[in-house]
Parts: structure tokens; C-alpha cells; sequence
């Protein structure tokens, strides 16, 4: 049931689309490096074995090829050992939004 719940209070559709993810703790400058199983305009998932505690304050930064995104974020979600939901923030500047609707667009369709 919870599945069903949050997929209702998601704002954008989510694509399957896998990205090269590097994510700094603003508060501790912690690094760690994951990769994405989903990505949205408003947020994604970043699979890695060591999560960030949520409600962290963190910087996002995704590779596809050799063009970067980077935003502020949130995470608002963990599971143990597996991964993090992360929620961008709205202050994104237009170009890097520019970044992600492309490949969201090329990213097929969006999941359900």
C-alpha cells in the first residue's frame, strides 16, 4: 500500500533512466556516489549502500555522458542499504532544467 501512496503524491512522471550520481551532505561535505534508477523533473532515486539520514540538505549532481545536472536537494526518503529518495529544490536555474527535460525526453517512457 505505502507504493500506491507515494506514487500519488508525486508531482512529475518518473522515467527509468540510469545516471552516474554524486551527492555531498551540504552540512557534513560528505561525498558518496550512486546511480540512478529513476529520474523525474522534481526528483529521482540514487541506488547506493550507504543513504544519506532523511531530511538531509544535499547537492545533486548527475552525469549522462560527458553533460552534467547539478541541484540542491533534499532527501525525503531512505531504504536501508539500498538507496535514498531525493526531492530537487525549486530554485533550479533554467539552464540545468533545460539539461534534464532533454533527457527525460529521450528517456522513453515514463513509468507507472
Amino acid at each position: 500500500m505505502p507504493d500506491v501512496m507515494m506514487s500519488d503524491r508525486r508531482a512529475s512522471p518518473r522515467y527509468a533512466l540510469a545516471l552516474g550520481a554524486e551527492v555531498t551532505d551540504l552540512a557534513a561535505s560528505t561525498k558518496l556516489t550512486g546511480r540512478t534508477s529513476d529520474v523525474s523533473r522534481t526528483g529521482c532515486y540514487i541506488d547506493t549502500l550507504n543513504p544519506l539520514p532523511r531530511g538531509s540538505e544535499v547537492h545533486v549532481r548527475l552525469q549522462n555522458e560527458k553533460e552534467f545536472f547539478e541541484a540542491n536537494a533534499r532527501i525525503m526518503y531512505v531504504s536501508p542499504k539500498l538507496g535514498m529518495g531525493v526531492m530537487f529544490g525549486a530554485d533550479i536555474p533554467a539552464e540545468q532544467l533545460a539539461i534534464l527535460d532533454r533527457w527525460l525526453a529521450a528517456g522513453g517512457k515514463p513509468l507507472r
